[in-house]
């Protein structure tokens, strides 16, 4: 079991890699406390059948540069291979600057496949490869060193069993002509935007029944400053205040130190110092803000006109679609999609792209009274509609 510790290594074992058609990668990290994740572990693997051509590279090893690693990730002559890869894609670009290209994710593509929805590492590899994965490691402190025979041994089959699981999946893929498909799905893991968190937009993840834009307008300045805090301190969010504190806040206004003083949910290390005056800052700054710079609360909460007829058809329809596709019902469509159809909105995921190919065309022709649905023993079909 092969640890890379210099920069050196590394290089030799990323131009190896560079000859091959792909290279399986997965990371260990740390981030109950810190905002950005703590990189502890690399792990990566050439095409074959044993550990001979699978390291693990260790990132805290002083001297040691990922820049190696990062060229690789770069030569598109190389499929990067992950699995669940959004939390190893968001450390390689905020420590890096890169997204690995070309990429495949092995969960994605079990979906794609049939898999059912979000299939865990574990069961793609007992399924397919027929091995089972000892995750008893699984959390325990991967920045201590040395690390011990079982972590090294439980990161080492996070890469080994991947190959096994990604040629047979790539394989079924290219079999079924839904290479496309994984493609439009990992466009937004492939997109920087997805791994930039900017302060400005944090509001928009606090949840709230109100629509005040008053209140927003705190709101939005409260996290404003917690985000800009958290990043520049590189603390998790949670340990500046938390969402139920900020809304606390939000509500009661605090004007000054003795204001806060009366809050029931704040934590005491935020009642001093840079950040209680921070939060009296950003609160002064929300009820300072003009009426036409309030923000919109999205309109996840607001009612729609639903025909719940027409609803009801459209799950038949999607279970249907979704058996003989072999593509988990959830993956096409969820049923707020679904209710929106039937409302009459048509700026829905679930009718473009591949899911209006296997889904989409025929649910708006349900819709619009061109098709209709038939029971045919288990089978539903859709049958087209002749007018006279």
């Amino acid at each position: 079991m092969i640890t890379i510790t210099t920069t050196s290594a590394l290089a030799d074992f990323c131009a190896r890699a560079r000859d091959q058609d792909y290279v399986t990668v997965d990371t260990e990290f740390l981030r109950e406390r810190t905002y950005y994740s703590k990189l502890c572990l690399v792990q990566l693997a050439m095409p074959g059948t044993d550990d001979a051509d699978a390291v693990l590279v260790d990132p805290l090893a002083e001297g040691l540069s990922l820049d190696p690693l990062y060229d690789l990730f770069r030569d598109t002559s190389v499929v990067k291979v992950f699995h669940a890869a959004r939390q190893d894609l968001e450390i390689f670009y905020v420590e890096g600057g890169v997204i690995p290209t070309p990429l495949f994710d092995t969960q994605v593509a079990a979906m794609v496949c049939g898999f059912g929805e979000q299939a865990g590492y574990e069961t793609l590899v007992r399924k397919i490869a027929r091995q089972s994965v000892d995750k008893t490691s699984r959390f325990t402190d991967w920045s201590r060193r040395p690390l011990s025979e079982a972590q090294k041994t439980y990161a080492l089959a996070d890469v080994t069993h991947l190959r096994q699981v990604y040629e047979f999946l790539a394989e079924r893929l290219r079999d079924t002509g839904r290479q496309g498909w994984v493609e439009e799905e990992l466009s937004v893991l492939t997109d920087p935007e997805t791994y930039i968190a900017r302060p400005e937009e944090a509001w928009k993840r606090i949840k709230t029944r109100t629509s005040s834009g008053r209140f927003l307008a705190i709101v939005r300045e409260l996290a404003r400053f917690r985000e800009a805090y958290a990043q520049s301190r590189n603390v998790p969010r949670s340990r500046v205040y938390k969402d139920d504190a900020l809304l606390e806040l939000a509500s009661t206004k605090p004007r000054n130190m003795q204001d806060l003083g009366r809050s029931r949910l704040l934590q005491r290390e935020a009642r001093r110092g840079e950040i209680s005056e921070g939060i009296l800052a950003a609160v002064q700054a929300g009820l300072n803000c003009p009426p036409e710079d309030f923000p919109v609360a999205a309109e996840r909460g607001k009612q729609i006109q639903v025909n719940p007829a027409l609803a009801d058809l459209l799950r038949v329809l999607l279970k249907a679609k979704s058996e003989n596709a072999g593509v988990a019902q959830k993956l096409i469509a969820n049923t707020s999609e679904l209710d929106r159809i039937a409302a009459g909105q048509r700026e829905v995921r679930s009718l473009t792209g591949w899911r209006a190919e296997v889904f989409g065309r025929d649910a708006i022709r349900l819709c619009d009274g061109e098709v209709a649905l038939a029971v045919h023993g288990n089978s539903v079909d859709v049958i087209d509609i002749v007018e006279d």
